[in-house]
């Protein structure tokens, strides 16, 4: 593993739009560990390759092969893949190839999913890690708040993000948005059923990313499971200051006289459930990086892979030294 001069490890971000260039923002200015190696987009005229070009950032526009071919190729240790789900996967076997640690900002779901206050330190030796969704990054964390208190049944989760905050490669990928989502909500959040939905919110002025999550789990004490929600909350902030609760925990009986019917639970046997329902509503303003403030969404998903990142490189670092 090679380090720069100031020992900090070399990364590269492939992705010259919203959501790399505000991670990239983030690396110059708030990591210790990781240094800018390469940003890497296909459209010379993209503002992010302009900005990295004006920062001293080596920039190629000839995408994955284009990075490949730079000399800086050479001592990149990770890499940020901030396009879309359709183009992960052959940007992946290339990084693969090479050798390379990959972190996956898109849905493409083909390394673990990673949420760092959840299982933050359960991948850090996998080659390739997924970001998720912002919001799977919102609104999981609060799913396995829950669940450590009471198995939850059903996780539905709404992320309402302003339309601004939303280039290209969000849009391309809505419909793998709703179905990684849906799986992080089972395999990390701990749900037995995980349900997404996302809202492109076109208002003027943009409005902040608001996030719904809904849990439907065994009746236990909600004072047990407020507390258990506000600690979650407290840990995400730690990374994401612009998160926060928005009302005080909400919870509903559901009692056998009048049962709730879900259909997504059928193969599950469980269409009549009964027991505690408990609804958390979110908001998440973004650092202003890049977008203005309202991009939460965008700022969530880079903050939560910055912190991943700085985890392998210490990871890589140890192993090095041992």
């Amino acid at each position: 593993m090679s380090k720069t001069p100031s020992g900090k490890t070399k990364v590269a971000i492939i992705g010259s739009g919203n959501i790399g260039t505000d991670l990239m923002i983030k690396i110059m200015r708030l990591s210790q560990t990781l240094e800018m190696g390469v940003f890497v987009g296909i459209d010379p005229e993209s503002d992010g390759l302009k900005r990295a070009e004006r920062m001293g950032i080596a920039i190629t526009a000839g995408g994955i092969d284009g990075l490949v071919a730079m000399p800086e190729f050479a001592d990149i240790e990770i890499v940020f893949d901030a396009t879309s789900a359709g183009s992960h996967k052959h940007h992946n076997e290339i990084l693969q190839a090479h050798g390379k640690r990959v972190i996956d900002l898109t849905p493409a779901s083909i390394g673990p999913y990673v949420i760092p206050p959840v299982n933050g330190l359960d991948h850090l030796d996998a080659t390739n890690v997924n970001m998720v969704t912002c919001g799977g990054q919102a609104t999981i964390p609060i799913v396995a708040a829950v669940n450590r208190v009471a198995k939850v049944h059903y996780g539905e989760i709404v992320a309402s993000i302003a339309s601004k905050s939303a280039g290209p490669g969000t849009r391309a990928n809505i419909d793998e948005f709703t179905e990684t989502t849906s799986q992080a909500i089972v395999d990390v959040g701990g749900a037995t059923r995980g349900k997404a939905i996302i809202v492109l919110n076109p208002a003027e002025p943009p409005l902040i990313m608001r996030d719904t999550v809904y849990c439907l789990c065994e009746d236990a004490d909600q004072d047990a499971i407020r507390q258990s929600i506000e600690a979650m909350v407290e840990e995400v902030k730690a990374y994401v200051p612009g998160y926060r609760m928005k009302q005080a925990v909400q919870f509903e009986h559901i009692g056998s006289n009048q049962p709730l019917h879900i259909p997504e639970m059928a193969k599950h046997g469980q269409t009549e459930f009964t027991g505690l329902k408990v609804s958390v509503f979110l908001e998440v303003e973004g650092a202003a990086h890049y977008l203005p403030a309202y991009a939460g969404n965008l700022d969530i998903m880079t903050s939560a892979a910055l912190r991943t990142a700085e985890r392998i490189a210490a990871k890589l670092t140890a192993s090095m030294a041992a």
